[in-house]
């Protein structure tokens, strides 16, 4: 199977602990190929969805903390969509109108017969943080708005709140708002750039120092390991970008749980990988552009993420 990523610059990449690298390694070791193309390679010709790749091999043995560890094998070549094996949307946020406009040219690719994953529409239509708001029976209090009247409100009833903007990555933007917080109006304000910007805000969840941890479902199962994404003393956010300490661990009773409510709904609407974030009992974002964690989970527990994905994707694509 030949198999199309779309892909960030490969060369800006850290394959050490790049997820988009683990599946490429466990395709290379299934006797697939790969071929790689930015956002911007995508395009229409007279109806058609086309895309300019270039077809890859990964170096054996390569120091991954290197950038000599992927090869060109072939010169750079245009043709549809559909001619692939399977196309993996990898392209990481940030979530803005290029991206929108990217998820709409893989969408009519898949109507000329591509196999995309996660698909153009599902990615689209699930936000992620506003596609928590669809199952609230499995989340902490939240509200979406830009009213700050509104945010004050909700912060006087639960007195310990964070708000984040909505298209926010990797922690920022994420303030917590205790009962007696001196910053509340100037926090609010820039937030919502003076109330014309609409941000989240959810009651705050003590487990978080416990870890806020990735729950990976791929093909609607999950991976049996979370990570565990445990902030820093002192730190609110236990994003690693942010500084937070990653853990593998067993999933819970509730992880199982929360799982099995969410991931067959999803899957069902094309999203193959996608990435909880649970703190505590709740699940707090619902990843689909281009979950992670592939790299901390599989050398930590010995437990084969990339191959677990290859074979969902195999499965999906009747390879």
């Amino acid at each position: 199977m030949h198999v199309l990523f779309i892909i960030d610059p490969l060369p800006l990449l850290k394959a050490y602990k790049d997820s988009s690298v683990a599946m490429m390694q466990g395709l290379t070791a299934r006797g697939h190929t790969l071929s790689v193309a930015l956002q911007g390679d995508l395009y229409i010709d007279e109806g058609k969805v086309l895309a300019r790749s270039t077809p890859i091999a990964l170096v054996q043995g390569a120091d991954l903390h290197e950038h000599a560890w992927w090869r060109e094998t072939g010169a750079a070549v245009e043709q549809p969509l559909s001619a692939f094996g399977a196309v993996l949307m990898r392209k990481d946020p940030p979530f803005d109108m290029e991206y929108v406009y990217a998820t709409h040219l893989l969408e009519y690719a898949q109507a000329q017969g591509a196999k995309v994953y996660n698909q153009g529409g599902a990615i689209r239509n699930h936000p992620e943080k506003l596609a928590i708001t669809e199952f609230s029976e499995f989340t902490a209090p939240t509200l979406v708005t830009r009213d700050m009247a509104r945010i004050k409100a909700f912060h006087g009833r639960y007195h310990d709140v964070i708000v984040k903007p909505l298209d926010g990555m990797g922690g920022t933007g994420i303030f917590r708002l205790r009962q007696e917080e001196p910053n509340l109006n100037a926090i609010l304000e820039t937030l919502t750039d003076n109330g014309t910007r609409t941000i989240m805000a959810q009651r705050y969840i003590p487990d978080i120092a416990k870890g806020d941890k990735r729950v990976l479902l791929i093909g609607g199962e999950p991976v049996p390991y979370s990570l565990a994404r445990i902030p820093q003393a002192g730190e609110t956010r236990g994003n690693l970008a942010a500084g937070g300490r990653g853990v593998a661990q067993p999933l819970s009773d509730r992880d199982r749980q929360l799982a099995a409510a969410l991931g067959p709904r999803l899957a069902a609407r094309g999203l193959l990988l996608v990435g909880l974030d649970v703190i505590g009992d709740y699940v707090t974002e619902i990843n689909v552009t281009s979950p992670t964690c592939f790299v901390e989970i599989t050398e930590q527990t010995g437990f084969d993420v990339p191959g677990m994905f290859v074979d969902a994707l195999e499965r999906a694509v009747g390879a």
